[in-house]
């Protein structure tokens, strides 16, 4: 870990940046909980917000085939990880930050 770089409890490479944001889980006091979701960033129009996308297939038993799904979380992105879309991210789950934010974004793959 680097210095002033939080332990968030999980096996995540932390961002290279340093950030002053209360709601960073490496740099600020938000604990992150609960499951953790693969995405890409398909929106960065919000101040400190992303929209992550994340696509699968789910099961349909009656017809023995499988459909195609998507789900699109608004997820809060601190200044230190520089997120552009198209960016792959893990993001998890934290308490309520505003009415629609619930997640935080914790690593931004390769």
């Amino acid at each position: 870990m680097t210095a002033g770089v939080k332990n968030i409890g999980i096996n995540v490479n932390p961002p290279k940046a340093e950030c002053d944001d209360p709601n960073c889980p490496f740099h600020g006091n938000l604990k992150v909980r609960g499951q953790i979701i693969d995405g890409k960033v398909v929106s960065t129009k919000m101040d400190k917000t992303v929209v992550v996308e994340r696509n699968y297939l789910k099961y349909q038993q009656k017809y023995e085939r499988y459909e195609k799904r998507d789900n699109r979380y608004v997820v809060h992105a601190p200044v230190c990880f520089n997120l552009s879309v198209g960016d792959q991210v893990s993001i998890m789950e934290c308490r309520p930050i505003s009415k629609t934010i619930s997640f935080v974004v914790i690593e931004k793959r390769e």
